[in-house]
């Protein structure tokens, strides 16, 4: 039985996710949906880049993908499908499959060239779900678009490096439902760079010179419960995604507030890591 995910910007107050579903199932009766997000902030390529890349490999090989974000077909915006590390991708070419086309090359591309046999002005709606359905009854790529070779490249998602490799510029692509910001700085690449130097990470006016494996790592347990005082301390850790994020130890952004409130964090700003010369 067939798997059809869905990460989109509808939200859920909409009918955008549930008509999705609706002609998904007159397609397909017997499909498997699966909701990833619909809660991507509208028209957030990282975000969306972020979740799909650390959602999909949870899925059984064959899964097909759709990402219903930013999804006007125009000159400069047009469809993709991506078989990519097992999986089918259905998309806007707008820069969201980079951050997974960074890590896995793609084992195929179609640029989606079924639009003239359409009437749209819902492509999540009306395209990709065509496209799905075809995929998920064994169709194969070509039959719905012309084989490409590249896809389209987003700035930001790949941290910089200055030359003599004593900095790392990298910038907050997700804030998690907790308040957690987090960058584009995996953990890979940071030790590739850091090769044992000490660090300072900076996040505004906020510096941090030690990263943690747990968020529970601040917390001195010696010291009795009633006598701590860290709930809204802030801290660095590898993520469960293995990227760099800026945490506050229980954080609540209705009570003790969060990373992102506390120290002013929103997407797309720039984190800085200096390192110390040897």
């Amino acid at each position: 039985m067939a798997i059809i995910t869905l990460t989109t910007d509808f939200g859920e107050k909409d009918y955008f996710a549930g008509a999705t579903k609706g002609a998904i199932y007159n397609e397909l009766p017997d499909v498997r949906i699966v909701d990833i997000s619909h809660s991507v902030s509208p028209f957030s390529i990282p975000e969306a880049a972020y979740i799909i890349l650390n959602a999909y490999s949870s899925f059984p090989k064959g899964t097909i993908h759709i990402i219903g974000i930013d999804s006007e077909i125009n000159e400069e915006n047009k469809h993709i499908a991506v078989l990519l590390d097992g999986h089918y991708f259905i998309c806007a070419n707008n820069g969201i499959m980079s951050m997974i086309c960074s890590e896995i090359a793609p084992e195929k591309i179609v640029e989606i060239n079924i639009h003239d046999k359409i009437q749209t002005s819902f492509p999540v709606l009306d395209v990709f779900v065509k496209v799905a359905c075809h995929i998920a009854r064994g169709g194969t790529l070509e039959v719905v678009g012309k084989i490409i070779d590249k896809i389209k490249p987003i700035k930001n998602l790949i941290p910089f490096v200055n030359e003599d490799q004593t900095q790392i510029i990298g910038s907050i692509i997700y804030i998690d439902n907790y308040g957690n910001v987090i960058t584009n700085i995996k953990r890979s690449f940071f030790e590739t760079i850091q090769k044992g130097r000490d660090y300072v990470i900076s996040a505004r006016n906020n510096k941090f010179k030690t990263i943690h494996t747990k968020y529970s790592d601040i917390v001195d347990f010696k010291i009795p419960a009633d006598k701590r005082h860290d709930e809204g301390r802030g801290l660095v850790v590898y993520n469960s995604a293995d990227y760099i994020e800026i945490a506050v130890y229980k954080s609540n952004p209705q009570t003790v507030g969060s990373a992102s409130t506390l120290m002013g964090l929103k997407l797309m700003d720039t984190i800085t890591v200096n390192f110390t010369k040897k």
